[in-house]
């Protein structure tokens, strides 16, 4: 496994397993299996409704908690500092643990500057080793950063072959966060897994579609977050560290960029607000 230095120098894996859209009565089969495939990172949130079945995996596995790194993500608060405290609190109850390697503001609406008080309070105090944000787009990143004492260690965002955020990367690198992507594979969109380009770089290398895009995602330094429910494809998304992508195959692949959302546009308002409910990822 490889692993990224977050900007208060906390090491995490490059590659981890999700559990969005996993239903809670298997989520807990499901991270059993990743641990035993060999994950180490672990990424949920409180909206997905399956902490506990993947703090039930974690106790059940026996591994040691510092042996892990957990993620889970702060919901829309009405009232962003009276009520992130006791969110925390019920995350930390469901995940049945002491602290969180990483918490997150799950989307960039309601007291995001309250939260992000209570959530610096929480980082200093060591309940979560770091924290940072998902769903931030470039102006709301700033934003936050200027505004405020501790700069995001991650914002994760939709980034896949089809919308790869370049832009975003660039301005990420250069503010010290780290770029993490959610739907890798695009849930399939586009038909991912049969595009010419990427069945070509996959057969190249002896590899599938989602090993390539999984490859991809690592050369450029983008932390990773796999789910599937099927052990042997667990297993699969763990092998790619045992090939390298040319620059060729690179540039290939950075023609697919559309520019765009598979999901919803992030440039409509309103858009936004009706899906952040059911895009919670």
């Amino acid at each position: 496994m490889e692993y990224i230095t977050l900007n208060n120098g906390v090491e995490m894996p490059i590659l981890g397993f999700g559990v969005y859209q996993v239903p809670p009565d298997q989520t807990e089969e499901a991270v059993t299996n990743a641990l035993a495939a060999g994950y180490r990172s672990l990424d949920t949130a409180a909206a997905y409704r399956n902490e506990d079945a993947v703090g039930r995996a974690v106790q059940k596995s026996g591994i040691a908690r510092n042996e892990l790194f957990i993620t889970t993500k702060l919901w829309i608060q009405d009232n962003g500092e009276a009520t992130t405290s006791r969110a925390f609190e019920t995350s930390l109850q469901n995940l049945g643990t002491e602290y969180v390697d990483l918490y997150l503001i799950h989307q960039p609406f309601g007291d995001v500057y309250g939260e992000w008080r209570v959530m610096e309070q929480l980082y200093n105090d060591g309940a979560a080793r770091a924290i940072g944000v998902s769903n931030f787009g470039s102006d709301r990143l700033v934003d936050l950063i200027i505004h405020n004492d501790v700069v995001p260690a991650v914002n994760q965002i939709e980034t896949n072959p089809f919308y790869q955020r370049a832009v975003e990367n660039q301005l990420m690198t250069d503010r010290g966060v780290r770029h993490e992507s959610w739907a890798p594979f695009a849930e399939g969109k586009n038909n991912l897994f049969s595009d010419p380009t990427l069945t070509a770089v996959a057969s190249g290398h002896g590899k599938s579609v989602a090993q390539v895009v999984l490859r991809w995602l690592i050369q450029r330094g983008i932390v990773v977050i796999p789910k599937s429910v099927r052990p042997d494809r667990m297993a699969e998304n763990l092998q790619v560290f045992d090939f390298e992508l040319s620059p060729q195959e690179m540039a290939a692949i950075a023609d697919l960029d559309t520019g765009h959302s598979l999901f919803f546009d992030h440039r409509d308002p309103e858009a936004v607000a009706r899906l952040s409910g059911v895009r919670m990822e």
